[in-house]
């Protein structure tokens, strides 16, 4: 059986819930299942990993039992992906220093930019099956 990677997002991020959509179109191997922070799965998840209940900072990206943080789960997740996409991840070999920052300043300011939802989204009946419950 092949062992899915799980993506946590902040399900109140207006960019984020894009990003998680660009995800499940290219997810076209099945290997993703996502979930909010927020939601319990999202809790339980991170209490399991060690990181603490307040972090919406970024994506998490748990792989084999390890958890990703940031431009790293960005580019993980990149490398799966169809399409061109995978081009994207020999951008993992450049240090956390260069890539974080530019991650870290759209992060700061993904509320203002795009806005932020009042809850967490919920999946349509055809992305259920990706879903945490």
């Amino acid at each position: 059986m092949n062992r899915k990677s799980i993506i946590l997002f902040d399900g109140v991020c207006s960019l984020c819930n894009a990003s998680i959509d660009f995800v499940l179109k290219r997810d076209k191997h099945n290997r993703f299942l996502v979930g909010a922070l927020q939601s319990e799965a999202g809790r339980k998840l991170k209490e399991a990993h060690q990181i603490p209940e307040e972090y919406f900072d970024s994506l998490i990206l748990i792989e084999n039992g390890q958890a990703f943080f940031k431009s790293t789960g960005a580019l993980k997740i990149a490398k799966d992906l169809s399409g061109i996409w995978p081009i994207l991840y020999p951008l993992i070999f450049l240090p956390k220093g260069l890539r974080d920052p530019i991650y870290d300043w759209i992060g700061k300011n993904r509320y203002r930019w795009f806005g932020k939802k009042e809850t967490c989204r919920l999946p349509s009946p055809e992305e259920k099956e990706k879903f945490l419950v």
